[in-house]
């Protein structure tokens, strides 16, 4: 089976767009309020917060989806 294939592979895909999209939000002007970014911070944030406790923004760039990448990266690969 190829990567991506499998159902969690499609999810992990669908949530890795979620993030990007996540973080070209975050270099735009935007109503945080506004329900379609609520919703975003509902999906990410608790994915990203334990990795930003651990690992702290460098010199104000938060590097957490970086990292969440690569581990999401991992698990398509283990299960796909």
């Amino acid at each position: 089976m190829m990567v991506g294939n499998s159902f969690i592979g499609q999810i992990i895909t669908l949530y890795e767009i979620v993030l990007i999209v996540r973080i070209i939000l975050s270099w735009v002007p935007h109503n945080a309020y506004h329900p379609a970014a609520v919703f975003l911070y509902k999906i990410t944030d608790p994915v990203l917060n334990p990795v930003r406790r651990i690992i702290p923004s460098i010199g104000g760039i938060d590097i957490s989806p970086i990292v969440v990448f690569i581990g999401l990266g991992f698990i398509k690969r283990a299960v796909g």
